[in-house]
């Protein structure tokens, strides 16, 4: 039996992909195996939000062939897209594939075992217009899925190369949605992630439906007990939307709204279609709602023309919002982007010290919205065991509070009810109420 391997970088698109094309090469009788394990195909989705993204590519693409010369090696996802003749002078690459026809990746495969030449099937992702659909029916975790529902951007904000990797906006159909849906309640899953790589722009290119509609149709699917979105903008979030979202009980009080900096001159700089006062709106907005809701958000630090003020702004803002969680990013030059022609470019030095600032605030934020749960009881969805302490099973509730309790049954897939009680490292420790 043949065997396939897969390394995945990036977001939680790639890592759906990845699974999609998984069941690709099993329905073809291959057995997939470990990266770092012999086999006859390895497959690296790769990522270019950063430069380490590209780094790390490069880097499993050569690991691949040292664990096997013979092997075909296919790289596929943004970075392919982006460098498709930088990455087919790397010695070992069989197959490049961008972000369209990974769903051919057998197919080309097959190919290049009879022609034995690199195939290089990269294309002008900008002139796409199709969603490419391809089906996830089984994840090897059975709680929670991610479902792909839209494709590509149109912001063109000016630090980022995503929609130059991914072309315009793609919507996946409505009826192909509520079906991968119902086939995933079927086969035991309990949440559903919407994913995509802009989701608030989902239905823009059907022009007859939109995010919320799609979340309505899926919401009274049998067997799916939560729904949960992943990063949006906070234009999304209007008196409408949250209207709807108070009569939708299955929808996770946990919205990831992108920020990138708490400084109205900076967001003008990043093209960004949102300001300060707005953000600060839709939190107040959602709060007023939900009163248990998280709000986590990503931060850019260093973005260039940043200066001290630019960034005390900044942490001010963020430190005033109180986020549960915040990913903080330190700018990085991505080619074919304005931003990385802009004067004024900050050190990596200075990029360096900004960035353990907010990363400091961002801990003592955690914090504070813990402490505001403990000795409450919370529903926890467990989705893993944790591989060094046997008897310990981690989950998260509905608000995306990552919770550790102890179990002699095997409670992958539950959701019970927790008492949390103790503040951890990024988490609580509760205990099951039986």
């Amino acid at each position: 039996m043949k065997k396939v391997a897969f390394y995945t970088l990036g977001c939680k698109v790639n890592q759906y992909e990845t699974e999609a094309m998984t069941e690709l090469f099993e329905k073809e009788g291959y057995e997939v195996t470990d990266f770092d394990q012999y086999a006859d195909v390895y497959v690296i989705n790769t990522c270019t939000v950063t430069n380490l993204g590209d780094r790390k590519s490069r880097q499993m693409i050569r690991r691949a062939k040292k664990l096997n010369q013979d092997s075909i090696v296919a790289v596929v996802g943004c970075y392919a897209q982006t460098a498709a003749e930088e990455i087919s002078q790397i010695e070992g690459v069989n197959l490049i594939i961008g972000t369209k026809d990974r769903s051919r990746i057998v197919e080309f495969i097959n190919q290049l075992e009879e022609q034995k030449q690199q195939i290089n099937a990269v294309g002008n992702i900008m002139t796409v217009r199709e969603f490419e659909d391809m089906k996830v029916t089984a994840y090897k975790e059975r709680t929670r899925a991610f479902l792909k529902i839209q494709e590509g951007c149109n912001q063109f904000c000016s630090y980022c190369i995503i929609p130059y990797a991914r072309g315009p906006v793609r919507s996946r159909k409505p009826e192909d949605i509520v079906e991968e849906v119902k086939s995933l309640a079927q086969n035991g899953f309990k949440e559903i992630v919407f994913a995509g790589i802009h989701v608030a722009s989902y239905g823009k290119d059907l022009g007859n439906t939109n995010l919320m509609d799609i979340i309505k149709r899926v919401h009274n699917i049998d067997g799916i007990e939560r729904l949960r979105l992943s990063s949006i903008e906070p234009t999304t979030i209007d008196e409408a939307f949250v209207a709807d979202a108070l009569q939708l009980p299955k929808l996770c009080p946990h919205y990831h709204i992108s920020l990138q900096s708490g400084c109205d001159e900076t967001l003008k700089r990043m093209n960004r279609k949102y300001t300060t006062a707005e953000y600060r709106k839709v939190v107040r907005r959602l709060r007023e709602n939900f009163p248990d809701v998280a709000i986590t958000t990503d931060v850019m630090v260093g973005f260039p023309g940043e200066t001290q003020e630019e960034f005390e702004k900044s942490r001010q803002f963020v430190e005033e919002i109180g986020f549960s969680q915040l990913h903080v990013f330190k700018y990085s030059p991505r080619k074919g982007t304005p931003a990385a022609s802009y004067s004024d470019q900050i050190t990596p030095k200075e990029k360096e010290r900004r960035s353990k600032i907010i990363i400091k605030l961002a801990e003592n934020s955690e914090k504070r919205f813990l402490e505001k749960f403990i000795g409450r009881e919370m529903d926890v969805l467990f989705e893993q065991q944790l591989k060094d302490k046997a008897r310990y099973y981690e989950g998260l509730t509905t608000n995306y509070i990552k919770v550790i309790a102890t179990s002699n049954q095997d409670i992958h897939g539950q959701i019970l009810k927790v008492r949390l009680n103790k503040i951890g490292k990024g988490c609580i420790n509760g205990d099951i109420i039986k």
